[in-house]
């Protein structure tokens, strides 16, 4: 179907959406999530990660806080890049930059053979003016979309950086006694770059760290990330098995009509008349087209645009919008529907709509066995009562590339301090998101002991 460009573009702040709207983890059974919390594999090494952890907290929170004051957007995070290669450089490390961009690649060779642990934080920040008040807030501008901005760590990932890089230092110290090899992985421009424009052929972040072979040579066997989120208190572990973020595809129509005087409307095709009847025909495909016991799904339109005048039926309505899916299959037939609704009832009307749908993030998805391996681990890390299962999130998140790849986990971590009702906690992406530093340093032992275990593990079976 032809594609009329939009008369409009709508700058995509939450194209990874990160609002994280899921509430504390409900009360139930999922593989990984339940069960007696279990020694260590090596309960040494877990002594010695906790050891080094809480000496280098510090330098963790003081990292977050450069971090922080010093935002840059996707594919513009120089300053950043240079703070965390110069580190692992310092570490003795093999560092590569200029990945995907501005990324940051380095390997840490073990003492002894195994297998090759990849771990991921995203490094870029929001074109968001903070309402923190903090003495380390961001004060800093940047260029979006064409136009000068403010911009702010508002989504966490200065938490993430940090926490990778307090983790690289620790497991740096403990390489001798490492039965494999660790691959730190820093990515831009997980939000987007900060010129997107979806045309779908532009690749990004998380997409283009994997098409320049971030996970080969040496080949990763498996790869763990978080996510900060005010859903939770602060150092509390929640994750889930199988799919626990939604896809997110961007879409377009175009309805065309034609103009003519508002009080004559007979004498024309009313293109917003037919634009109000898409966007409600739109909703009876999650609520009544699908089989919603499979997955849900969401359908939204977020931006309508027509007319300029009380008195003139305009030519043309341009509207855009997301869809929100986890199943593969029924993501596909969900953009086939759209493309049917729309067409049929421009069609009713006598009028015409073009449609177009980019698909912009897949669903992450946490490999079963994999999540049900580690589980034990996030019990362990997080101590008893500050764990469970994370609900669905209809957020989105660029990890999903890796792991079509490579088996992957991807859990969160809180953020709100303790005592604070989360319900009413900022969101991630808000201008008034705050970050409790007191639950960081979870994040730290987490990602180091997940890497830890699973090398001992793997040593074990072979």
């Amino acid at each position: 179907m032809p594609y009329r460009k939009p008369l409009f573009r709508l700058a995509p702040l939450a194209l990874a959406a990160h609002l994280l709207m899921a509430g504390p983890a409900a009360a139930q059974s999922a593989p990984g999530t339940q069960g007696p919390l279990v020694p260590a594999p090596n309960p040494a090494l877990a002594d010695q990660i906790d050891q080094r952890a809480k000496a280098i907290e510090d330098k963790l929170i003081a990292w977050r806080r450069d971090i922080h004051e010093h935002p840059e957007l996707g594919n513009q995070e120089n300053r950043t890049a240079k703070l965390v290669a110069d580190h692992l450089r310092a570490l003795g490390m093999e560092v590569k930059t200029g990945v995907a961009g501005t990324g940051v690649v380095a390997v840490l060779k073990g003492g002894k053979p195994g297998p090759v642990v990849a771990l991921r934080a995203d490094m870029d920040a929001l074109p968001v003016k903070e309402q923190v008040d903090l003495p380390f807030a961001s004060k800093a501008k940047g260029t979006y979309l064409g136009k000068e901005v403010d911009v702010m760590h508002a989504c966490g990932h200065d938490t993430h950086t940090a926490i990778l890089m307090a983790t690289a230092e620790v497991l740096a110290g403990m390489k001798d006694q490492l039965p494999g090899s660790v691959k730190f992985i820093f990515q831009p421009a997980e939000e987007s770059p900060a010129d997107f424009e979806p045309d779908g052929k532009k690749i990004w972040g998380a997409k283009m760290m994997v098409q320049e072979g971030v996970l080969e040579n040496p080949k990763v066997d498996a790869i763990f990330g978080l996510h900060v989120s005010s859903a939770y208190p602060a150092g509390k572990l929640s994750w889930r098995s199988g799919p626990a973020m939604a896809a997110a595809d961007q879409f377009w129509i175009d309805v065309t009509g034609k103009q003519t005087h508002g009080a004559r409307p007979w004498s024309g095709i009313d293109p917003i008349v037919v634009s109000s009847q898409i966007i409600l025909g739109l909703q009876t495909i999650p609520s009544r087209q699908i089989n919603s016991m499979l997955e849900p799904a969401v359908i939204t339109v977020g931006a309508i645009h027509g007319g300029n005048r009380m008195n003139i039926v305009p030519d043309n309505v341009a509207m855009t919008g997301t869809i929100r899916t986890y199943d593969e299959g029924m993501k596909k037939d969900i953009h086939q529907r759209i493309a049917r609704t729309a067409d049929m009832i421009a069609q009713s009307a006598g009028a015409k709509a073009d449609v177009r749908v980019v698909e912009l993030y897949n669903a992450t998805v946490n490999n079963p066995a994999l999540t049900e391996q580690m589980g034990p681990t996030l019990r362990r890390v997080a101590g008893e009562g500050n764990y469970g299962l994370q609900p669905k999130s209809t957020a989105s998140e660029d990890f999903s590339f890796y792991q079509e790849k490579v088996p992957g986990m991807f859990f969160y971590l809180g953020v709100t301090p303790k005592g604070t009702d989360v319900e009413k906690a900022a969101p991630n992406h808000s201008p008034r998101f705050y970050v409790d530093e007191s639950g960081l340093i979870n994040g730290v032992r987490a990602l180091s002991n997940l890497t830890v275990d699973y090398m001992a593990q793997a040593q074990k079976g072979s």
